[in-house]
């Protein structure tokens, strides 16, 4: 067992060899395929099966408390949006930070984020900034996601987003930042994306913001590779503008 201080801690991108590609079930969303990966010459291919996925964006929306020094450091000085959704797979509500899918033909990380902050929140922000990128369950599906840091908010101009199914019921509350933080270790928040903007969140305003990559700083090792989801977007597109 090594020690870091010589190495570079960073992720890279690696592709082995893919000896065939199956598609098992296609969906709206995701699809669901299997690979046969060659890892080692002396070893059979190994079949690894996973969801292949577009990607996804979330929204840290912060601002100082009513009062407070927007320079301050403390966490009780800032708030951060989130939303209460429904999410049919856990048969929860669950708390979570503003965030939806890579699914328009043409859209970039950032423009995705700010629709859907105006979809969810009707809001809008002067300042963007990358947060955080994760791969969400990278040892069985393909999902990235990127969550920026939002600040300067107010309310969205212009007609407000119809929202249907699941977002219709969709609430939206500002949460002191301290607040958060104890409902995520009481156990009491479980959304990856929420759990991951508040521990970074904090760690970022007690730096004072610095260090933060710009809005349109690359996704390394960026995952953004599967045609058939760019197929399936512009489809979508289509459809929608008929």
């Amino acid at each position: 067992m090594g020690k870091g201080e010589n190495m570079e801690l960073r992720d890279e991108a690696f592709n082995y060899p893919v000896g065939d590609h199956q598609l098992i079930y296609q969906g709206n969303v995701f699809d669901f395929v299997t690979d046969k990966v060659q890892l080692h010459t002396d070893e059979p291919a190994a079949q690894r099966d996973y969801l292949a996925h577009p990607g996804a964006v979330a929204i840290a929306a912060v601002r100082p408390v009513a009062g407070a020094d927007p320079s301050s450091r403390e966490i009780s000085d800032w708030e951060i949006l989130l939303v209460r959704q429904y999410r049919h797979p856990v048969r929860a509500f669950l708390w979570e930070v503003p965030a939806g899918l890579l699914d328009h033909a043409g859209e970039d990380r950032v423009s995705a984020a700010k629709r859907e902050l105006w979809e969810e929140a009707n809001l809008e922000a002067e300042n963007w900034q990358v947060l955080v990128d994760f791969f969400t369950s990278p040892g069985g599906s393909s999902e990235h996601l990127r969550v920026f840091v939002a600040q300067g908010i107010s309310e969205a101009t212009g007609k407000r987003f119809e929202a249907c199914e699941e977002e219709r019921d969709m609430e939206t509350v500002w949460f002191s930042l301290d607040q958060a933080r104890d409902a995520l270790f009481a156990g009491d928040l479980h959304n990856p994306s929420a759990m991951a903007s508040i521990l970074a969140v904090i760690a970022a305003l007690r730096q004072g913001w610095t260090g933060l990559r710009e809005a349109g700083a690359p996704f390394n090792p960026d995952p953004l590779n599967i045609p058939r989801q760019a197929e399936k977007s512009a489809k979508r597109e289509q459809a929608e503008n008929r």
